[in-house]
């Protein structure tokens, strides 16, 4: 925090002065003339600041005249904050007015190397940090003005962007580069003004942090926001990253807010110094210039590289696309054929299917008519009997597959052989087990009687022992009452003969010596009761082993429950292995029988061959050729090709498990075959 002195008018040096000594001085020293005009500049803007500081503070009265003679320490404290806070306004005024017009004249957004807005940056910190309390932590103290810029996130939520992105920055380590973080954004917002308006607003959260007669605290506080509003003219483009806000010392340079002078000097001084700012500012623009040339280089030099690849690229992507729509074009030839095909294919399976359904139309007329004519060959078939018994000898060719099924059955005989087999030795099994399992439940059964007498007796002990105690404890309670009547009866004696020493001492050692023996026979029955305690222990023990013999054995039940219900489940298994067993030999039954018609069938065929597709052209029962809609079908009985309406019926065969198509012949011959055998 610096403080500004109130110098007075008359301490400066007077103009003529200083111009009388100039002359004064050899030609050799002119080269000092700019440094001179620079100071006598700043002496006269500091003269007239302070002028008008002092001015304020006579006008409310707290500067002391120099004819009052009291002036106590209060006043004086007051008259310095005063001057302090006029000092301050005045250089704010002076800053924001000089960085207006040069951001105007210069007609460019300012950065954060332009001395103006340093400038002013660090008279607003003076002005924040003007008033500001001591906080005491463990590290020591505190006085930053961060703090109360923390209260405008809160006041305000537009402002919680700024307080995260510095909290973010990882170069700033102290408040007080926070605070300067914190103000070069609001600037750059152009929201400075309105955040700290929003804080003058609450000011009673502001004294935390402020004396009460600090600037933002005081009118000057409202006047400096006032003067900021003024800034939203300026475009601020402020880099943060690579500067040491930390470290940064607010210095104050008075240069900048001097005025200019009147004489010849000053204006050529002041024209050199313009056209030395020009020679450093096309300087930086030229190395500005420079580097943005060496980067637009490299960018072009990068542009190229991708420039070539993207070209390579190009002629692959366009090779690709004249092979893919090369291969398009075949695609599209490919699939035309394939259209035409499908087309003259769909055509023709139109046709088929027109054909074959007019045939299947006929063939469900005549399948109608047939069966009426089956029905009636049913009741003719005694008559036909010795005709069909001609056409058996056409069958042998079915020799081959009966014998097949003949083999399958003999294995599956076989195998049904080796179920019994394996079964009777289960069934062996089950009843050994059965009988272990009924010698084990008679053997448990014995167990459980003889523990259970012996729990009986030993309840009965346990009976007898409680009883014994009760009459022990009331024999307890009666020599107790004994002892306590002698005790009242020695009492009553002592009151009584309490005047008669002499008779009472002769009576005295009777009553000890009954005394001595009560106490005899007391010890005598304590020792009897220690022992029936002991007796009693002993008897609690016997009776818990007595109730553990007891859960075993409960336990023992619960396993001879498990073991019953296993023996009924294996009776139950075993009944339902019998009635397996029975109704496998009804299977085998069935099946020596059903081997002994298929041997029968297969004597019967002999000769039959599987006639192949080549080799018919006709219906063997119609004698019509076959074309696409009269198809060729094998009677899957005796092996030659019939048309559709020659071989519709459908009947199971021995060799076949469903029903497969059969020729007329072959369906009569075997119904008539069935019902022979069901006869």
């Amino acid at each position: 925090e610096e403080d500004f002195e109130i110098i007075d008018k008359k301490q400066l040096p007077d103009l003529a002065e200083l111009r009388n000594e100039e002359k004064a001085k050899p030609e050799e020293t002119r080269w000092s003339a700019p440094i001179l005009s620079l100071a006598r500049k700043a002496s006269e803007n500091l003269a007239l600041s302070y002028g008008s500081a002092l001015k304020s503070a006579s006008l409310v009265g707290l500067v002391s005249k120099p004819g009052s003679s009291d002036s106590p320490a209060k006043t004086s404290t007051r008259c310095h904050t005063m001057e302090e806070r006029a000092n301050l306004m005045n250089m704010m005024k002076l800053s924001i007015k000089i960085l207006i017009q040069s951001a105007l004249s210069l007609g460019r957004t300012l950065d954060s190397d332009f001395p103006p807005l340093q400038q002013f940056f660090v008279v607003l910190e003076h002005c924040l940090k003007h008033g500001l309390k001591v906080k005491k932590t463990f590290i020591g103290q505190n006085k930053s003005f961060f703090g109360p810029l923390e209260l405008v996130e809160k006041l305000c939520p537009e402002a919680s962007d700024i307080a995260t992105s510095v909290k973010n920055l990882p170069e700033l380590k102290t408040a007080v580069g926070r605070g300067r973080a914190w103000l070069y954004l609001a600037l750059m917002q152009k929201k400075l003004a309105d955040y700290l308006k929003v804080l003058l607003d609450h000011k009673h959260l502001l004294s935390e942090f402020y004396e009460p007669d600090a600037l933002m605290m005081e009118e000057e506080g409202a006047v400096i926001v006032g003067l900021l509003v003024g800034l939203n003219v300026i475009d601020a483009n402020l880099c943060l990253k690579g500067e040491d806000l930390d470290s940064q010392v607010g210095v104050i340079d008075f240069s900048l807010y001097l005025k200019e002078t009147q004489d010849s000097d000053g204006k050529q001084d002041g024209g050199i110094t313009a056209v030395l700012d020009q020679k450093h500012y096309v300087e930086e623009l030229n190395r500005h210039l420079s580097c943005t040339v060496a980067d637009l280089q490299n960018k072009i030099d990068c542009l190229e590289k991708t420039n070539s690849k993207l070209q390579e690229e190009l002629a692959a992507a366009t090779d690709r696309i004249g092979s893919l729509q090369e291969e398009q074009q075949q695609l599209k030839q490919q699939n035309e054929l394939i259209r035409e095909r499908s087309e003259k294919s769909v055509e023709v399976t139109k046709e088929d299917t027109k054909v074959e359904l007019d045939t299947y139309k006929q063939s469900r007329q005549g399948l109608d008519e047939m069966y009426s004519d089956v029905w009636k060959q049913l009741k003719e078939e005694k008559k036909i009997r010795l005709e069909l018994e001609k056409e058996l000898e056409l069958q042998i060719g079915m020799k081959t597959e009966m014998e097949i099924a003949m083999k399958l059955l003999e294995k599956d005989t076989h195998e049904k052989q080796d179920t019994l087999v394996a079964l009777r030795q289960q069934l062996e099994e089950v009843k050994a087990i059965n009988l272990q399992m009924f010698h084990k439940s008679q053997n448990a059964e014995c167990s459980l009687q003889q523990k259970t007498e012996a729990i009986s007796s030993f309840e009965g002990k346990t009976n007898e022992m409680m009883s014994s105690m009760k009459q022990m404890e009331e024999r307890l309670q009666q020599a107790e009452k004994a002892r306590q009547a002698a005790e009242e009866r020695c009492n009553k004696m002592k009151q009584e003969l309490a005047g008669r020493l002499d008779s009472c001492r002769q009576q005295m050692a009777q009553l000890d010596s009954k005394c001595s023996t009560l106490e005899k026979e007391l010890k005598s029955e304590k020792e009897q009761r220690q022992t029936l305690q002991k007796e009693l222990h002993q008897e609690k023990d016997a009776t818990t082993l007595l109730k553990t013999e007891l859960q075993q054995m409960e336990g023992l039940k619960k396993e001879l429950r498990k073991l019953q219900d296993e023996k009924q489940q294996l009776k139950k298994v075993r009944e339902e292995q019998e009635q397996a067993l029975q109704e496998m030999g009804l299977h085998l039954s069935q099946s020596k029988l059903k081997m002994e018609d298929i041997k029968e069938v297969n004597k019967a065929l002999k000769g039959h061959t599987w006639l192949k597709d080549d080799e018919a052209t006709h219906c063997k029962q119609c004698k019509k050729e076959f074309s696409i809609s009269r198809r060729k079908h094998h009677c899957r009985n005796c092996g030659d090709i019939f048309c559709n309406t020659c071989s519709s019926n459908e009947l199971a065969l021995p060799s076949y498990p469903k029903p497969v198509r059969v020729c007329d012949n072959c369906h009569t011959l075997l119904l008539q075959q069935c019902s022979s055998n069901s006869s």
